[in-house]
């Protein structure tokens, strides 16, 4: 019993070793880079994307593309119908980073349910989703912020995506997510 108890207390003892450890506040240029790196890649002019939510009137999720427009400055999304949805201009971006999430997939949903011994372990078949997340200001209504949410298909073109949109829109970084400073 005592063997159960120390272990119990050496694994807490690790668990609280290993969290998070705080980190001075100061400039983008003074924080210390995240693991994860951006490609130097340049993203294509337009690729494929799934539209998640969070423009102003547009609550439908659709599947089409992503284009960057660089003669009008603006990043835009054609719906599958190949009409222009909506756009955001270069200027108007604030923040933009990556978010991934570690789902389980149809597959493994499928095998979960199955009446069959082991069949719980389906729900360890996990597949990652790569989201590209725009803050920007609409310039058409009074709202302080509009946060967009893309899927994109790959990592790598979501990193590559990410670091162009920066490099379009001026941002600085700050790990792996890009803002626009304040004017001092």
């Amino acid at each position: 019993m005592k063997r159960i108890y120390f272990l119990i207390f050496a694994l807490g003892a690790c668990a609280a070793a290993a969290s998070a450890q705080p980190r001075p506040v100061g400039p983008a240029a003074q924080l210390p880079s995240s693991p994860h790196t951006l490609s130097t890649a340049p993203a294509p002019t337009s690729f494929e994307a799934k539209y998640e939510g969070g423009m102003f009137g547009f609550s439908k999720k659709e599947e089409g593309m992503l284009k960057f427009d660089d003669e009008n400055q603006r990043l835009v999304f054609i719906g599958k119908d190949n009409i222009e949805k909506f756009h955001i201009p270069y200027d108007a971006v604030v923040v933009v980073y990556p978010q991934s999430k570690s789902v389980t997939s149809t597959t493994g949903n499928v095998v979960k349910n199955l009446p069959l011994p082991g069949a719980m372990l389906g729900g360890l078949i996990k597949e990652k989703r790569s989201y590209l997340i725009v803050h920007f200001e609409d310039p058409d209504i009074e709202a302080a912020r509009g946060i967009v949410n893309f899927k994109l298909g790959t990592k790598e073109l979501l990193d590559s995506v990410i670091q162009s949109l920066a490099g379009k829109a001026d941002l600085a970084q700050r790990g792996d997510a890009f803002y626009r400073p304040k004017k001092g």
